[in-house]
């Protein structure tokens, strides 16, 4: 339907040319056919003339009607459902906002308290030695690409490119998805994913404008999604709704790694 509505606003200037010359010739019609019909005095002739004259009226009036549809496809139906189109089927971005911080830790009771340190016995042998802190496990950095991914499936043009998210790539915050949608005849493109849950592909988002040169496509939220492997595709469609490009990546969504919860450190005694 959508394929339609912008073929029809597209050729909307040979449509008005097409109207334009079947009107002249109905009108052509219609003088000759009211010329005929003054020149006899054969009543049938003049049936026939006025039979004439009707079809020619009758073909103005269609031509007329079909200019107005022509007309207001162009001016109200398309611009309305490139703005529906816009909306439609938005995942919506989930914003994840942190509380304030807490530390589970207690404060230190009997502040400005000195303990007693006279039976305390120092091995001076070990005062040499360095102490080392316990290393802790660095979370995984979003944009990480994970090791021998299956292979992307088209991406071999500049009108379908995919930079994030890229092949492989392990997401689980709200992500920029970046690269390029355009071709000739361009009516929107589309972003679909597909596994986990999915046994075929969801649609994402579905955007009219093009984007000729490497930018925002959109922000894709994986929290919505259960942890997996999935594929995730663009696809380009032109005003007849055929897909003329496409880019197919494979992406590994995981839930967010814990926040790493500070020690808490004691304060220097006063007078130490």
């Amino acid at each position: 339907m959508s394929g339609a509505v912008f073929l029809v606003e597209q050729v909307a200037p040979g449509l008005y040319i097409f109207i334009g010359v079947f009107a002249l010739l109905s009108i052509l019609s219609l003088r000759r056919a009211g010329r005929e019909w003054r020149e006899t005095h054969y009543e049938l002739e003049r049936e026939l003339a006025r039979v004439k004259q009707g079809n020619a009226w009758t073909a103005l009036i269609l031509l007329g009607q079909m200019a107005l549809v022509v007309l207001g496809v162009q001016q109200v139906v398309a611009p309305l459902l490139r703005e529906e189109l816009d909306t439609l089927n938005q995942v919506t971005a989930v914003v994840r906002v942190d509380g304030d911080f807490r530390s589970p830790t207690p404060a230190p009771a009997g502040a400005g308290f000195v303990p007693d340190t006279s039976g305390v016995v120092i091995n001076e042998d070990l005062l040499g030695e360095a102490v080392l802190a316990t290393p802790t496990l660095t979370p995984t950095p979003v944009g990480t690409l994970l090791p021998n991914p299956p292979d992307v499936v088209g991406c071999n043009t500049p009108n379908a490119t995919l930079e994030v998210p890229a092949n492989g790539m392990l997401v689980f915050d709200p992500t920029t998805v970046r690269g390029t949608a355009f071709v000739q005849d361009f009516a929107f493109y589309r972003l679909e994913i597909r596994g986990g849950s999915l046994d075929n592909f969801a649609v994402l988002s579905q955007t009219t404008t093009p984007i000729n040169e490497p930018g925002e496509l959109d922000v894709f939220t994986p929290s919505v999604f259960e942890p997996g492997e999935y594929q995730f595709r663009l696809s380009v469609f032109d005003v007849t709704n055929s897909v003329l490009a496409s880019c197919m990546v494979n992406i590994f969504i995981s839930t967010p790694p814990p926040t790493a919860t500070p020690l808490a450190t004691l304060a220097p005694t006063p007078g130490t």
